[in-house]
């Protein structure tokens, strides 16, 4: 029997890829996407769509209930998505307030009464500049916490922690997957905007791999 692993999908190009990447490792996948009253919740149509294509068990989880909580984001609260690359300051406004810590720990538990070893999610490179829960250190503790947290030890994975978007991209064209499929802007309009931090690093990664991307931009 093949080992079992959750996937922290979002609908994403990144978790698509570690997705993917996870089938392709021999790893039967248990899929799970969060409804955590995001703008940009368009997002789970393009995971639940993939899911049911790939024919693997997948959740969303509706925790909309503790949006109250993470007030003070652009992505959660009534706040003007703002335009710009990442590695501006005014993207620090698209930080939810510990959302990853909040969402590894219910999918840690998934895990654990699932059966399955390891927990894998998107962090990388590109989003070390402003997210706080993408970056090494937290990675590190996580997996710390997680391997101590009850009598299974759940394994944090991050295939892509230390790379770009851009190699991310790569390899999952290496894989040969349609980013058709997948959904990034932070504007949960019809099409794409093409001016969110979101957007523009999507464009960069495929206009650097050579590549034009699928989605429609206004």
């Amino acid at each position: 029997m093949s080992e079992k692993a959750v996937v922290i999908y979002s609908g994403g190009m990144d978790s698509f890829t570690v997705l993917n990447l996870a089938i392709n490792q021999g790893y039967e996948v248990l899929a799970l996407s969060f409804n955590y009253g995001q703008r940009h919740v368009k997002e789970l149509d393009y995971a639940k769509f993939v899911c049911a294509e790939l024919n693997i068990p997948h959740k969303i989880v509706d925790i909309s209930a503790i949006n109250s909580l993470l007030a003070g984001s652009s992505l959660t609260d009534d706040i003007e998505i703002p335009e710009g690359h990442y590695e501006e300051d005014s993207m620090k406004s698209t930080v939810v307030p510990n959302r990853n810590m909040i969402l590894l720990s219910m999918a840690v538990a998934y895990a654990i009464s699932s059966e399955a070893t390891k927990v894998f999610y998107g962090a990388h490179s590109g989003d070390h500049a402003i997210y706080p829960d993408c970056r090494p250190e937290f990675v590190e503790k996580m997996k710390a916490v997680c391997a101590i947290a009850d009598y299974q030890a759940t394994d944090i994975v991050t295939p892509f922690l230390h790379q770009s978007k851009i190699e991310i991209l790569a390899k999952g064209l290496e894989l040969g997957l349609d980013y058709s499929k997948t959904w990034t802007c932070y504007n949960g309009r019809e099409k794409a905007c093409g001016k969110c931090g979101a957007c523009q690093e999507r464009l960069e990664a495929f206009k650097l791999n050579n590549q034009t991307d699928p989605l429609d931009y206004e």
